[in-house]
């Protein structure tokens, strides 16, 4: 009785009694209530970092964000002598253009045929190098390594494609040695038939180094209890790799293959560039060197918005799909879900 008159002068009603053992059950202790900080409150407190971070915030609203506004001429017939306010509006008319252009097809199919190669043939090197100086034992041999390969990253591809040149080229350093044994000699830089696997070798020798250093960041993170433990339960080197170090890149592989992904449709417009006119247009035209010879080259501004904004779109919707494929396999991709 007298806890019926607790529990009504509490607003509360007192447990059911068990059916069985007639005792009530003990109710679950309620969650404290979240107090939500005031925006005001929240901006005093990280006030030193938001002013750390506001130079790159201006950088990117001025170089990256301001610059989409310009996407208006994709909808009109521009011209720079009338500009955004006085060009004739032809709606969707470029778009038409785009799609129904043979030659921007091929540039997409180029486009296509170049990352799905890099994907297979380049993609995996930088993790096996990272699997491998993760198994060297010495960091100063481990060290000495890392440094050697990243050097190219700071290269530009100018340089780049000049030392191919000079190794691969006609007069190169490869056709000399083959001439000088009574071979015939083969000019790599000028073929065709050979200038895809040519600029995955640059980008390999350039790009494998950065790649490295991701992914033995993430390897850092795997405690050396676990591969102790994996030894003591019986696991040799490549039970460890597969059950130990693969699972802790996992997360940084999908990562970097989601990006990749997103930025499937931009293959390097420099590497592209340099080499566009020795080897012809049907193997090195891709949709950035197609965009930058109908826009700036032939001035036609409008059709060469008109495509780069397909291109940009595209890349979104792959960036989302693949995110949102990262989420059903339980991985975070690129952001986690709310």
């Amino acid at each position: 009785m007298a806890l019926d008159a607790l529990t009504r002068r509490r607003g509360t009603s007192a447990p059911a009694p068990d059916p069985v053992t007639g005792a009530g059950d003990t109710p679950a202790p309620a969650r404290p209530p979240v107090r939500k900080i005031p925006l005001r409150t929240r901006l005093k407190r990280d006030r030193s970092l938001l002013i750390m971070v506001l130079p790159a915030v201006v950088l990117l609203v001025v170089f990256a964000y301001v610059p989409m506004l310009g996407n208006v001429i994709a909808w009109q017939q521009y011209s720079p002598y009338t500009g955004f306010l006085h060009s004739t509006y032809v709606g969707w008319a470029n778009f038409e253009r785009v799609f129904t252009n043979p030659l921007f097809l091929d540039a997409v199919g180029n486009t296509l045929v170049i990352t799905a190669f890099q994907l297979v043939f380049f993609f995996p090197i930088p993790i096996l190098l990272a699997l491998l100086l993760n198994s060297v034992l010495s960091p100063r041999v481990r060290t000495t390594i890392q440094s050697i390969v990243y050097l190219p990253h700071f290269f530009s591809w100018v340089l780049v494609v000049t030392i191919f040149q000079q190794i691969f080229g006609g007069a190169g350093l490869v056709n000399q040695t083959l001439r000088d044994h009574g071979l015939s000699g083969f000019d790599m830089m000028t073929n065709p038939d050979t200038f895809l696997v040519l600029i995955t070798m640059q980008s390999v020798w350039k790009d494998a180094g950065w790649g490295i250093i991701i992914f033995l960041a993430a390897l850092s993170t795997v405690s050396p209890e676990h591969y102790e433990a994996a030894a003591v339960d019986g696991a040799n080197r490549w039970r460890r790799m597969w059950h130990v170090t693969l699972p802790a890149m996992r997360p940084v592989i999908i990562l970097l293959l989601i990006l990749r992904l997103g930025d499937s449709l931009t293959v390097g417009f420099e590497q592209l560039i340099l080499q566009r006119a020795a080897v012809g247009v049907d193997v090195a035209e891709v949709i950035d060197t197609y965009v930058y010879y109908q826009g700036v080259v032939y001035a036609d501004w409008s059709f060469a918005a008109a495509a780069g904004l397909v291109k940009g779109v595209v890349s979104l919707v792959l960036v989302l799909g693949a995110n949102k494929l990262a989420h059903v396999f339980g991985e975070a991709g690129v952001y986690k879900r709310a």
